[in-house]
């Protein structure tokens, strides 16, 4: 042992320290892989699993993850002592876990299989326990099998740290003990924003992305249906990797032929409508910039970022592009141009997204984004889904020949390739905006400044004599102090991207799990080798974008046309209820929804009389069958007795709504009959 370069002896092996966090980091640098469920060097150390534990000569067993490296340390990782509390501790979790393994969504890549086999554990000597809990799938994006759960807390403290919402937490106590939401309510009912890192991260098959396979194949096997595919950019440099190929490796063509023999009719990307993304968005960021307005711009492109965005920062909305993302501008293309292209019937087009991204699950379903009553995508599978769609099939994909995208919307310019990286939508955005600012063509396309793993960077940009600001985050926890910063009014940035994801989309909930964070780095160099074999890289150079805006949308970014399919609107979702009770059930197909907060423990709550007097008012008025009115109950009680009411979409002024307005006189006087009358008369218009 040589103190002066600080050594310690692992295995025999003298290994020198370096800046390792901890035992288990130091003790994997020299290629020993310690077993462990709860470690993510991302997240803090929670050291729940004592699978990682070694036996530190002179002080016995210790955990590796929460032990700091010393000098002179002598560790063994591997003893008879070692392995058997090891397989003894995989025993107990495999005692109280739902073995359905063969049909576990996460059979072939679930670590606690993968574990149980490395150690030998053949047979499970404890009782195993009957009670079940019931699965939530409420959930449009992710489903949660509390039976499978071994309470690890990687799902919790990816919640709480990376996205700051802890829409999941332990409950509960000693062999009752599970990981739920708040209440123990489902998925679906709480603040959960659908991004999926708690399915990324859970070594189980506990929490997994939302499945729709059945219903692609029930689509596919349908000789009525002609069934379209989009394919992200993130998902062409990680589907490999489903298939044992390397991290990084752009696999698109192979992706087309697999899907062509599964029975896609055609297969278009992305790309496409992130180039139209970039023509729409940097269109708007160009205005408002030139006058002033609604600074900073936000992105729109993640559905996570979204609708975190509408829960805890409606005032800001107002600053979040109305872009649609790209999915949902490719389904609204596919919807207006594909019918006369394909000479088929508008009801026989099936869209399908193969994202990687579990949010954009929950978008596809927004009611907003429907044609004729129909959803502009009518399915988004993970990239996993469709790597298992593909094994079904008994495909060979490593084997596979390349094969192209169909036209024309398989087009695409290298500005549409790096959206699948932190800081690609912004680069293909400047990419756009600051050639048209100039007036002359860019002579250089990169904006290296905006690119890299650092979950805050910024750059100030001398365009034609004006200072653009612009700043790039990701993970929600970290888009939340840049949001406070803007509130507030501490920041003057002009443009923002926003994207839920580690490293963006390379990371989706949805993407092959992730064994080493430099995976992240392989998928980003594959995206950004992607833009380079492009020949144009500018999203402004694809031709055949102008020519699908001349063919439908009135020929140019930000026309009407343009403005009616390609935007959208956002809600305020401020208000989270715990329960409600429906009080009227109108019978109209398309119905108002309208939801008025009861202070049950309030004496006098006016929410209660004002619930009264719009029922009263809904009646009287004729439009009972064109509503639906529900009384709901909140644990998060507002200051003042403050109450809530939401019309549709909207959020009605809940500081008007206090004690001080108690009386039937001044609740009929209210703006909320207007509002009401408003909607509904604007609903029939429609």
């Amino acid at each position: 042992m040589n103190e002066e370069k600080k050594t310690l002896i692992v295995n025999g092996q003298e290994v020198e320290i370096g800046d390792e966090r901890n035992l288990l980091e130091l003790i994997r640098k020299v290629g020993i892989e310690i077993p462990t469920f709860c470690y993510h060097s991302e997240l803090s150390i929670y050291g729940a699993c004592r699978l990682c534990i070694v036996e530190v000569e002179k002080r016995g067993i210790m955990a590796s993850c929460s032990t700091k490296p010393e000098p002179g340390m002598v560790i063994h990782t591997d003893t008879k002592k070692l392995r058997d509390i090891r397989k003894i501790n995989v025993e107990l979790l495999l005692a109280s876990h739902d073995r359905e393994c063969p049909t576990c969504v996460r059979s072939s890549s679930c670590a606690l299989q993968d574990l149980a086999r490395r150690l030998g554990v053949e047979e499970i000597r404890y009782k195993q326990s009957t009670k079940k809990a019931a699965k939530d799938k409420s959930s449009p994006s992710i489903e949660r099998d509390p039976n499978k759960c071994i309470l690890c807390g990687d799902c919790v403290r990816v919640c709480r740290e990376l996205q700051g919402i802890g829409a999941i937490d332990f409950v509960f106590r000693g062999s009752k003990a599970m990981v739920a939401p708040a209440f123990n309510q489902d998925l679906g009912q709480v603040e959960c924003v659908n991004c999926g890192q708690c399915a990324a991260v859970c070594p189980t098959g506990a929490i997994v992305p939302h499945q729709d396979r059945e219903d692609v194949w029930n689509a596919l096997h349908d000789p009525d249906k002609v069934v379209v595919a989009q394919i992200a950019p993130a998902v062409r440099v990680a589907i490999g990797e489903y298939f044992g190929l390397p991290a990084g490796e752009n696999d698109s063509g192979k992706l087309v032929n697999a899907l062509k023999m599964m029975g896609f009719d055609h297969v278009y990307d992305t790309c496409f409508t992130a180039d139209m993304t970039i023509f729409e968005e940097a269109t708007e960021f160009i205005d408002r910039f030139t006058k002033g307005e609604k600074l900073p711009l936000f992105t729109s492109c993640c559905p996570a970022w979204v609708k975190y965005c509408e829960i805890y920062f409606p005032e800001l909305l107002g600053h979040v592009s109305s872009c649609r993302s790209p999915q949902q501008m490719f389904g609204s293309v596919a919807r207006k141009a594909l019918p006369s292209q394909l000479n088929i019937k508008p009801e026989n087009l099936v869209v399908v997204s193969i994202m990687p991204c579990t949010a954009k699950k929950a978008e596809a379903q927004l009611p907003k984004f429907r044609t004729n009553g129909r959803p502009d995508v009518d399915f988004v599978l993970t990239t996993t889904e469709v790597g298992r769609m593909i094994n079904s099939m008994g495909i060979q994909f490593q084997d596979l020949q390349p094969e192209a995208f169909d036209m024309p919307f398989g087009f695409s310019t290298g500005g549409g390739v790096i959206f699948g990286a932190t800081g690609g939508v912004m680069e293909a955005a400047l990419r756009y905006a600051v050639e048209k600012v100039q007036g002359k063509p860019l002579e250089k396309v990169d904006f290296k400044a905006v690119r890299g793993m650092e979950k805050l960077k910024e750059a100030t940009l001398d365009v034609a004599g004006n200072q653009i600001k612009v700043a790039v985050v990701y993970g929600l926890a970290q888009a939340k102090k840049l949001a406070q910063k803007v509130v507030s009014g501490e920041a003057d940035y002009h443009f923002i991207e926003v994207m839920a994801c580690p490293g963006g989309c390379i990371s989706g909930g949805g993407q092959p799990m992730l064994k080493h964070p430099e995976t992240r780095l392989e998928r980003i160099k594959g995206i950004y080798a992607a833009d380079k074999e492009h020949q144009l890289q500018k999203s402004q150079d694809n031709y055949m974008v102008e020519k699908c805006y001349n063919q439908y949308f009135g020929g140019q970014p930000g026309s009407h046309e343009a403005h009616h399919s390609l935007h959208t609107y956002y809600q305020n979702r401020s208000q989270l209820f715990d329960a409600k009770v429906p009080v009227l059930r109108g019978k109209a197909e398309e119905r108002l929804p309208i939801t008025v907060t009861i202070c049950a423990n309030q004496k006098n709550c006016p929410g209660q009389m004002l619930l009264a007097l719009i029922v009263d008012f809904v009646k009287k008025s004729g439009y009972t069958d064109r509503v639906d009115i529900d009384a709901a109950f909140s644990s998060r009680p507002q200051p003042d007795g403050t109450i809530c009411v939401t019309i549709g979409d909207m959020v009605v002024d809940r500081c008007a709504f206090t004690n001080a307005i108690n009386t039937e006189e001044q609740l009929r006087n209210h703006a909320v009959f207007d509002a009401i009358e408003k909607k509904i008369t604007q609903a029939l218009a429609d």
